[in-house]
């Protein structure tokens, strides 16, 4: 009696591994990974950023298991990594307009026919140092033509900036699809392990 347990027990992990390693093989990464585990060629594996994963003694679906949940862990701290990021990139874009702002106002008040050495208030210079400390920029303008200047040269640091915040938001996208989709994978792989452990089950009765 127990040596019939025990071999429907086995048979049942293996049936339901070949049925359920199918939705994570089709990665070749964690296929390879799977494939040195059970061969014994490498036990500490590092797959696609997953590293030091250690499969040993486990059975094909705890290795599947453990690989994607650990790809699905990964691919969260990229994704809180990137946010992080893209709210740096919004604080300095933030903090460079405001210094934008400020230079526009005393642009303003010099007029535009003032003279190019037309001198910058030391109250004015005053309230540019702490927004040029803000944004991480030194060298305040002390004329209008340096005002001017730097107006060119803040609007170009913009842009630039903006560029980058759009390849941010563009891999930031790109990150939680990747996470999404291997969450879905995990959970899918998860639910076709119990249905398939059910199904064993349910035809032994």
């Amino acid at each position: 009696m127990m040596n019939k347990k025990l071999i429907l027990s086995s048979l049942s992990t293996f049936v339901v591994g070949v049925l359920a390693g199918g939705a994570l093989l089709y990665n070749d990464d964690v296929y390879n990974a799977v494939k040195e585990t059970i061969t014994g060629e490498n036990v500490q594996n590092t797959v696609a950023g997953i590293t030091s994963v250690d499969l040993q003694g486990m059975g094909i679906e705890e290795a599947l298991a453990a690989v994607q949940a650990q790809r699905s862990q990964l691919l969260e701290e990229q994704v809180k990594s990137q946010i992080a990021a893209v709210q740096a990139r919004n604080e300095q874009l933030a903090r460079m307009n405001s210094m934008l702002s400020g230079l526009y106002q005393v642009q303003g008040r010099l007029g535009a026919s003032a003279a190019a050495n037309a001198v910058v208030t030391s109250q004015e210079q005053s309230n540019l140092s702490q927004l040029y400390s803000a944004a991480g920029m030194m060298g305040t303008p002390k004329t209008k033509g340096e005002v001017d200047a730097q107006i060119d040269s803040v609007k170009k640091l913009i842009d630039s900036l903006g560029n980058s915040q759009q390849m941010d938001m563009l891999r930031l996208q790109s990150i939680t699809n990747k996470r999404n989709e291997a969450f879905d994978v995990m959970t899918n792989f998860v639910k076709k392990m119990q249905d398939s452990r059910s199904s064993i089950i349910g035809n032994m009765r």
